[in-house]
């Protein structure tokens, strides 16, 4: 085990922010794409709605006998943009190892439908997962999720919201399966839109559009859309990654996360990446580190994760 999570350490520090485009990649970027098996929308909601869809990645030649962990992307863009497309590029060199599957969440956006219809569809689309986990050659009790953004509040909610009722939602074929996760990496997702402030308090702030109104006249909502408000002592580990001088979700919206997390016995890591902003994060010793993570947590690994401060990488 220790070899090939080490090779996997090697490959992902030398692809470290390799975004893959979705058809016709080249280069470096072919030879990782070559070695997937993707399978695209897949309805998980058992409706037509081409947002509650999923992409499904698979490793055409697997590292590991028997069913394959399951790493899971959802995609930012204040909730009202993005598109599952984008997580190809951070899923791939994970699947290309061999020793991961991938799935990349789609979910209905502001412009259709008001929280927690979001939630609901992040949720159904786990059970769909599981579900269909034989089929697809998953491991159903091994399933990590990543997200970015406003995808990172979305994978906070699946890591703190487990199996609460209002949030569970009734979509999709496999009601009786669980919408547990196993692990959470969080990059720089909102954990509490009540204290948010600023600009996003405003009538147009993204999130004004989640609520259906300004935060603070729906501060009742807000806190309901807040995983802070559902941490508990048996949610899964997580792992935080934000920069220190982001100027659109606050870095302390993940200090007050992983502090609480921490207060109740939960596992929780903050990475800071010092000095760096809202996302694109290049640095090979981050991709290092997430890899050893969900290595530790999906397949039993053991290894050893810094919790030191990465410098952000010059623009």
């Amino acid at each position: 085990m220790r070899i090939a999570a080490a090779a996997l350490l090697i490959m992902l520090a030398r692809v470290s922010g390799l975004e893959l485009p979705a058809a016709e990649p080249s280069g470096r970027s072919q030879a990782i794409h070559d070695r997937l098996q993707i399978i695209r929308d897949l309805a998980y909601a058992d409706t037509e709605n081409p947002r509650q869809r999923l992409d499904l990645f698979l490793p055409r030649q697997p590292a590991v006998a028997g069913k394959l962990p399951l790493v899971v992307f959802i995609h930012g863009g204040g909730w009202q943009k993005g598109d599952r497309r984008s997580g190809l590029g951070m899923l791939a060199p994970l699947v290309a190892s061999g020793r991961y599957a991938g799935a990349s969440i789609g979910y209905r956006l502001t412009d259709e439908a008001r929280w927690p219809a979001q939630i609901h569809d992040c949720k159904a689309a786990i059970r769909w997962l599981r579900g269909n986990a034989d089929r697809h050659r998953l491991d159903a009790d091994r399933i990590g999720v990543i997200g970015t953004s406003a995808g990172g509040h979305l994978v906070a909610m699946l890591g703190t919201s487990g199996e609460i009722p209002e949030l569970e939602g009734d979509l999709g074929g496999f009601p009786e399966r669980s919408s547990r996760v196993q692990c959470v990496v969080d990059f720089f997702g909102p954990s509490d839109l009540t204290t948010m402030g600023g600009w996003h308090n405003g009538p147009d702030s993204p999130e004004a559009r989640l609520l259906g109104g300004p935060v603070q006249e729906n501060k009742e909502s807000a806190r309901d859309a807040s995983p802070i408000q559902y941490v508990s002592a048996d949610d899964p580990p997580f792992l935080i990654i934000h920069g220190t001088a982001d100027r659109i979700v606050p870095f302390d919206q993940s200090v007050t996360l992983q502090r609480k997390l921490a207060a109740v016995g939960a596992s929780a890591v903050l990475i800071s990446i010092a000095g760096g902003g809202h996302g694109r994060f290049r640095q090979p010793e981050l991709s290092q580190r997430i890899a050893a993570f969900l290595e530790n947590k999906l397949s039993g690994g053991d290894l050893a994760i810094s919790t030191d401060p990465i410098p952000a990488t010059p623009r």
